[in-house]
């Protein structure tokens, strides 16, 4: 066996220098790309300045969010309604409202005056034995509901309202707020990646749930003679928040019903109704109004051609309904995609009087320059400005994205892009008249994320929240919510 000598090593060594030393003085900080590779080295440049890791302190910030819930069972008030006594679902309990927040919502001077009247109707929703809406469209930061359960808890303790709103007819996440289950036949259609319906008929919830294929031509509309059944079934979650769990009023948004289809309904097993939904091809709301919380109800239908099953809501009597809208690797721009007439005569027919937009987390990662941010912030502030159009009563703000991190030398980072997409977003907001509410340096700011799955409060994925994160990051923005209220009310 040959024996190595010191200076055999010694000599090894100097050449595998020799040879890496010309690559890490010449290749560019990105790497080169060799056809479909990327092939990447250490730069000289992050050799003599290697990437150092920051660790950001948020015990302060932690520390004054308080984000205890009223977790008692919220009773219905009885009333006398046309001298026939009837229990009212959803009057405010009286939550606790924050006079001074950490972190504020920005708004233009008209945009703060689209905000006060939309306070105005908050207010007056509970008292005026009336509902509105608020809708809450976002990417997978808010899927499964996370933040939005949480905001809708604090929302109808303080003014009133019950369940939880519009519901997708086809869930596909995991949800805290219900449990829905359906036939293996239903199938999911969206407007914002996978399968789409021609007519683009939408709604407001950009999805919708059919169990027989879209019939467009009316020679095949004729042919379709099979009948199909299928079937829905929703309950209140056992996670759910307390006022999520309760709900007495339970209404199907449909459109596209060109065929005769029977439905039955049950509720808790039994069988409540038998019916047949109205054929004509436009939006309709079947409502079952119950006159105590529903529980479990279930829907079944049997028809040659499906309707376009947009939404199930939850709701309450009066006061306030907060749906949640995800949609897993949107970046907003979406309103392209949908029937603009049926959104906007659901938009009206709903009350929807705040709809707030949480995006750009799914662009962040795929930036490669500042016009590519400068695109988004352009294409996003279009979007905001056909919300605008189609309901224009409406107030908006802008939830911008969290801090992400990227793994990079063994350190995750914060996407450099990340804050120049934070400006933007904001500009383009402000200048729509919408509020925009920065998320990014609530949570910390620059290379915060880290520290958020250090303490369990976001996913190894260095971009989501946990559950724990997400009532944070959810009472962070109800404190500016409610402080921007307390602000008006002493105007």
């Amino acid at each position: 066996m040959k024996t190595y000598k010191p200076y055999h090593v010694l000599l090894f060594l100097v050449a595998v220098l020799l040879i890496l030393a010309p690559v890490v003085w010449f290749i560019p900080a990105g790497g080169w790309t060799v056809g479909d590779y990327k092939i990447r080295f250490m730069s000289f440049e992050k050799f003599s300045n290697p990437v150092k890791r920051v660790d950001k302190d948020i015990s302060d910030i932690i520390a004054d969010v308080d984000t205890v819930l009223i977790s008692e069972d919220v009773k219905p008030v009885v009333a006398q309604v046309d001298t026939v006594e009837k229990q009212i679902m959803g009057m405010p309990t009286g939550g606790k409202l924050n006079l001074e927040s950490a972190t504020h919502i920005r708004f233009s001077e008209n945009g703060l005056s689209r905000f006060h009247q939309f306070l105005t109707k908050l207010e007056n929703a509970a008292k005026s034995q009336k509902k509105i809406r608020i809708l809450h469209y976002g990417d997978s930061q808010i899927e499964g509901d996370r933040m939005t359960a949480y905001i809708r808890q604090r929302v109808q303790e303080q003014f009133g309202g019950n369940g939880a709103g519009m519901i997708p007819a086809v869930n596909v996440y995991n949800t805290i707020s219900f449990v829905q289950k359906l036939s293996p036949n239903f199938k999911r259609y969206t407007c914002f990646g996978g399968d789409k319906i021609k007519s683009k008929q939408y709604g407001i919830m950009n999805s919708v749930g059919r169990f027989t294929p879209e019939y467009l031509d009316s020679a095949e509309r004729a042919n379709a003679t099979s009948i199909k059944e299928a079937w829905v079934e929703i309950e209140p979650s056992r996670m759910a928040y307390g006022r999520a769990k309760n709900y007495n009023n339970v209404h199907m948004h449909y459109t596209g019903a060109v065929k005769p289809c029977k439905i039955r309904v049950y509720q808790e097993g039994n069988l409540i109704r038998e019916d047949s939904l109205i054929a004509d091809g436009k939006h309709h709301v079947y409502r079952l109004d119950f006159p105590q919380n529903a529980g479990k109800v279930r829907f079944e239908f049997a028809s040659s051609i499906s309707p376009n099953i947009l939404g199930f809501s939850l709701e309450g009597d009066i006061g306030v309904q907060v749906d949640n809208i995800a949609m897993r690797g949107s970046s907003g721009t979406f309103f392209g995609n949908i029937d603009q007439s049926l959104a906007s005569k659901m938009y009206n027919e709903l009350n929807v009087e705040l709809i707030i937009m949480q995006f750009g987390g799914n662009s962040v990662p795929h930036f490669k320059d500042s016009s590519g941010v400068r695109n988004f912030a352009r294409y996003f502030k279009g979007q905001l400005q056909t919300i605008r159009r189609l309901k224009p009563s409406a107030a908006i703000v802008v939830i911008g994205p969290s801090d992400m991190s990227r793994y990079e030398e063994g350190v995750y980072l914060t996407y450099p892009l990340l804050p120049y997409c934070v400006e933007m977003m904001r500009r383009a907001s402000l200048e729509v008249e919408a509020g925009y509410y920065d998320l990014y340096s609530a949570m910390g700011g620059e290379n915060s994320m880290p520290a958020w799955v250090a303490k369990g409060l976001a996913g190894n994925d260095y971009i989501h929240f946990s559950n724990r994160g997400a009532s944070i990051a959810s009472q962070l923005f109800y404190d500016a919510f409610s402080s921007e209220y307390a602000k008006w009310k002493t105007q």
